[in-house]
């Protein structure tokens, strides 16, 4: 029990690591456009290419689980995480930080994705699949306020992806030196090949992953764009904006921890959670938008993280729930994949409206998505067992 209780703190510290630059990407943004004199929405062009990357990781990590073994898909995805962002860090033209970017992507989808099918396939699953997820949360939550201090400092964006390699790198070794050569439970040969084609066709599957696709957009867009919101909107300084966005990925944390348990605790059931959440997330967003000032600003953000927190973990744990059970660990690895389509869509739309419109156009964008996925989650919860649905 001793080796598995290792294992899986490893893979929370690898979402911790993958974490740090999902949260630290938005307070670069500034930076990279002063350095590369571009607009906002030929710099968001930078979510396009992670995406990519994170959706060659989704295609590529079953063969590559297949071929290599947990312990080597994992050691291949933290090497290329590591690699491209020392190269990254070395603030290369813009074309080929593009190019280091898709593999900055894919190394943190290999990463993610392995990880999701190793703990789905051990005991008390959504328990640790809510902890993995918090986990990133934590890096999410440590990562603008390492990049905000290093830039406030004088250190240029570059210095915070050296930040990212030097996580990296002990990741990488640790995978090799801690993990076992293959999942605790390989599927069968057969739903190995077809499991796939079957996904890709399932209803809820597909339902699943456009609601998740939309909400890692939303979680994308206030992500990347609240620093830069607040401070050409709000007026903030660099360290508060820093800070609050700091809030919001703190609200997120600890939503995926406490949320998920109170509802445990209290009976209450994965869908009437989410829909919860997304009644959060939409007053959270009427309070930032319509309410001025830093104190509902901090407020709000804090609203908004705890509010998304737990949807992407409690989306996974009801999958089982929608899809026979054979599909489900490549069903995780494609809606992995392909949610992080929204991660580069949305926030790049996010953007380009915001070069029209202005940064003020955020939280309006964000609550037109929360519409959708309230719509999206109610279709989810119609598919739902009477018995699961609570």
């Amino acid at each position: 029990m001793g080796h598995r209780r290792a294992e899986i703190a490893l893979a929370f510290a690898g979402f911790v690591v993958i974490g740090l630059g999902g949260g630290a990407g938005g307070v670069l943004i500034p930076a990279q456009i002063d350095e590369y004199d571009l607009d906002k929405s030929v710099i968001g062009l930078l979510f396009f290419a992670f995406s990519a990357g994170y959706v060659l990781a989704g295609a590529a990590n079953g063969p590559l689980l297949h071929r290599l073994g947990l312990r080597g898909d994992l050691v291949v995805g933290a090497g290329v995480f590591t690699a491209s962002t020392l190269g990254a860090g070395l603030r290369p033209a813009y074309w080929i930080l593009l190019g280091l970017t898709v593999l900055f992507g894919f190394g943190a989808g290999i990463i993610d994705a392995s990880l999701n099918a190793f703990l789905a396939a051990l005991p008390n699953r959504t328990a640790l699949l809510n902890r993995l997820h918090a986990f990133y949360g934590i890096g999410a939550l440590a990562g603008p306020v390492l990049a905000s201090a290093m830039l406030d400092r004088g250190l240029s964006w570059g210095a915070v992806y050296l930040a990212f390699a030097a996580a990296g790198a002990p990741l990488a070794v640790a995978f090799a030196l801690r993990y076992p050569a293959r999942l605790p439970a390989e599927p069968a040969p057969t739903a190995r090949t077809s499991s796939l084609a079957t996904a890709v066709r399932h209803p809820a599957v597909l339902l699943s992953a456009l609601f998740l696709t939309v909400y890692v957009g939303v979680e994308g867009s206030l992500g990347n764009w609240a620093f830069s919101f607040l401070i050409e909107e709000r007026g903030q300084g660099t360290l508060l904006a820093g800070w609050i966005v700091a809030g919001f990925w703190l609200g997120f944390t600890l939503g995926r921890f406490v949320l998920s348990a109170l509802a445990a605790r209290y009976g209450v059931s994965d869908i009437a959670l989410t829909f919860g959440c997304l009644a959060v997330l939409a007053g959270g967003t009427l309070l930032t938008w319509l309410v001025p000032g830093d104190v509902p600003s901090a407020i709000g953000f804090v609203l908004l993280g705890a509010a998304l927190g737990p949807i992407f973990p409690l989306t996974i744990a009801v999958l089982p729930h929608l899809a026979p059970a054979w599909i489900v660990p490549t069903a995780i690895g494609l809606l992995v994949g392909v949610s992080v389509v929204g991660a580069a869509f949305f926030p790049w739309l996010a953007g380009a409206i915001a070069e029209r419109a202005g940064l003020g156009s955020l939280l309006p964008f964000t609550a037109l998505l929360t519409a959708v996925l309230l719509v999206n989650w109610w279709h989810i919860a119609r598919r739902m067992p009477a018995e699961a649905a609570g």
